[in-house]
């Protein structure tokens, strides 16, 4: 049976992509999280193990790891590379190989014209921290998914295209629960979208900024 670590498990994606997980598959899973009681109504369901834990900290995560087949990370943050290179550690040290990942648009400076200039302005403290963690997984050796979620949006709905790189973004937003139906795919099969960085938007909402400011 495929064992999932997601970790950030407290996150609005992650608990999306933790509900669809249990509802409409058979993997099991380990939801690494700080105050892991906060997800303590999931304690009881036996395909679910809670880790109470700091990723900075690579033998924690090395050890929660142990079984993990694919590692989802809905980490976040400022010093997101610091993070993500315990992550890639604690995987590299116990021979891991899957890892799906969220990260930002803006991350490869891909996002253009007045909604880029927008976008710098609004995220640009995490920017470079986001760059440092695409550079540092594509030069892991790791099998990796890097997903770019436009601005997030809680509209019930499951409306994205994927976009490349060198495609841009064509949108301005994107509905969480389609970002969590995204990496829900990828890991219903691991072998696609291998080594990728992908953009991910809903279609017709290109603009200067997203349709709220």
């Amino acid at each position: 049976m495929t064992n999932v670590m997601i970790l950030g498990a407290h996150g609005a994606m992650a608990q999306i992509l933790t509900t669809r997980l249990l509802n409409e598959t058979d993997v099991t899973l380990t939801l690494f999280l700080r105050k892991a009681s906060r997800l303590l109504p999931l304690a009881s369901n036996p395909r679910v193990t809670l880790v109470d834990g700091d990723v900075h900290d690579t033998a924690v995560v090395a050890h929660a790891m142990a079984d993990a087949d694919i590692v989802y990370s809905n980490l976040g943050g400022e010093d997101l590379d610091a993070q993500t290179q315990s992550v890639v550690d604690a995987m590299q040290q116990t021979g891991k190989q899957r890892l799906i990942y969220i990260s930002s648009l803006g991350a490869h400076n891909e996002v253009t014209g007045k909604f880029g200039e927008w976008n710098e302005q609004m995220i640009g403290a995490y920017l470079p921290a986001f760059r440092k963690t695409s550079d540092l997984v594509e030069k892991s050796g790791l099998t990796f998914t890097e997903i770019r979620p436009a601005w997030l949006t809680d509209n019930d709905e499951v409306d994205y295209e994927v976009e490349t790189v060198a495609d841009g973004f064509k949108g301005t937003e994107v509905s969480r629960q389609s970002v969590a139906d995204f990496a829900f795919k990828v890991i219903s099969d691991p072998s696609t979208y291998e080594n990728v960085s992908v953009g991910l938007d809903k279609a017709g909402t290109a603009g200067d900024k997203p349709s709220w400011y």
